[in-house]
């Protein structure tokens, strides 16, 4: 769980952590389709959906980039 001391540091944080779905897509380097279909099989969950957008931890996404990466590398 997260704690904020002020508005400051959680505007911070936001800023920081949390991405929408044009940016998980730099990182993942995947289509939105493969990203859609990530989150349709619960691999990768947002913590927001919009109307026409999904934030998510940028955490969850580098994670998924380094398991996608280690995956690539051993299958080569």
């Amino acid at each position: 769980m997260y704690t904020f001391n002020s508005r400051e540091e959680l505007a911070e944080f936001v800023q920081k952590e949390i991405i929408n779905t044009t940016e998980a897509l730099d990182i993942l380097q995947c289509s939105r389709q493969n990203l859609n279909n990530l989150v349709k099989r619960e691999v990768i969950n947002p913590i927001k959906d919009l109307p026409r957008d999904r934030l998510f931890l940028k955490e969850d996404i580098v994670k998924r980039k380094k398991y996608m990466d280690e995956k690539r590398e051993a299958s080569s």
